[in-house]
């Protein structure tokens, strides 16, 4: 066999300067509506007529919810949609950094 080659150590995690995504702050803040109700994901999920899997997955923006998703969870939590929104645009508002323009892809 040859000789193992001896990569340099990864660099330690920078803290993110980037603004968090739409998908994240949205999934974060249906999550803290929910706990600050004392609902589980399945009745939440049940009144809104989407999948266990799917509303654990918005709420870790993993996924990217429609607009009529995102209407029927809030509903469930006794938000509007308007109501959302503000909250979550409040949120994205006080963390963000100010940035040149981001390159999505090559």
């Amino acid at each position: 066999m040859g000789d193992l080659i001896d990569f340099p150590a990864p660099a330690p995690a920078q803290p993110s300067t980037l603004e968090p995504l739409w998908r994240e702050a949205v999934g974060q803040e249906l999550r803290d509506e929910r706990h600050r109700a004392g609902r589980t994901l399945i009745d939440v999920a049940g009144e809104a007529g989407v999948s266990t899997q799917y509303l654990s997955e918005v709420e870790r923006g993993r996924k990217e919810p429609s607009s009529e998703v995102l209407g029927a969870v809030a509903g469930a939590l006794g938000l509007r949609l308007v109501d959302l929104t503000v909250r979550v645009s409040r949120t994205l508002r006080a963390t963000s950094v100010p940035a040149g323009p981001v390159a999505l892809a090559a």
